[in-house]
């Protein structure tokens, strides 16, 4: 188990389990990807940061919440053309959490939380709670969860694009993992001028399909060497008081 009090399915016996589900409100499923992170981190960022910030939700929510072993594939199809990116389609990934949650609901859960870090995941997952919903009758919503840190963004973010493998992801890893950092070779995204206007690569409001190297040369995007440890620590902390807020509502409505 955690240092710290956090119910961790990946952790515990279906004794301990078993104990835990007569307080446990919420399952948080933990949903990453696997790619290309420029020459700044490593591949398994986006799983590697949901399943340690889950980790610290399950800490401020327990005894109320369980985190689930993380799913570590995504949609990352604009990814593959730099080596090592593996990408589920969208179909995969709804049967596979669907699945999940079809097996978490046989032990009595009802609602669900999906903990998302990657970007790419969003579209899907819009589409997997409402099919969730309708198919097996369960609450379920889903969060990238760097989208309730607004303030920490807004002080420390000054890149035109960032997103991917930038200051904020790097500090993120700095806080959270830093293990996953290649402090070596820590670099500034080569980025492109984007080939539409009105997108949103280019602050506009159309999302278009692409490939990533038509955005950056490196595949990474804003300043990793700007990343700071205090910056990783705010996000999180201003993530997660937000977040909190929002899981005692689910649980009590």
């Amino acid at each position: 188990m955690s240092k710290k009090n956090a119910y961790l399915m990946e952790e515990m016996s279906w004794l301990e389990v078993e104990e835990a589900l007569e307080t446990v409100k919420v399952a948080v499923i933990p949903v990453g990807a696997h790619e290309q992170h420029g020459p700044n981190l490593a591949e398994s960022c986006d799983a590697v940061r949901a399943r340690e910030y889950s980790k610290v939700v399950g800490e401020r929510m327990y005894p109320k919440v369980m985190i689930t072993p993380t799913v570590n594939f995504g949609i990352s199809f604009h990814h593959l053309n730099f080596p090592g990116t593996i990408s589920l389609l969208p179909e995969t990934m709804i049967s596979l959490l669907r699945d999940i949650v079809k097996s978490l609901k046989h032990h009595g859960i009802e609602k669900f939380l999906f903990l998302n870090s990657h970007g790419g995941n969003e579209a899907t997952l819009d589409t997997a709670i409402v099919t969730l919903k309708e198919e097996l009758g369960v609450k379920a919503a889903h969060i990238k969860y760097t989208l309730l840190a607004p303030e920490a963004i807004k002080k420390h973010v000054k890149s035109d694009s960032s997103g991917h493998s930038c200051e904020r992801e790097v500090s993120e890893a700095l806080y959270l993992a830093p293990e996953i950092i290649k402090q070596d070779e820590l670099t500034q995204g080569e980025v492109k001028d984007f080939p539409y206007s009105l997108t949103m690569q280019n602050k506009g409001p159309i999302k278009v399909t692409y490939d990533f190297e038509e955005w950056t040369e490196n595949g990474a995007l804003g300043d990793a060497t700007k990343a700071t440890k205090e910056f990783g620590k705010e996000l999180v902390e201003e993530s997660l008081t937000n977040l909190e807020e929002f899981i005692t509502d689910f649980i009590e409505n």
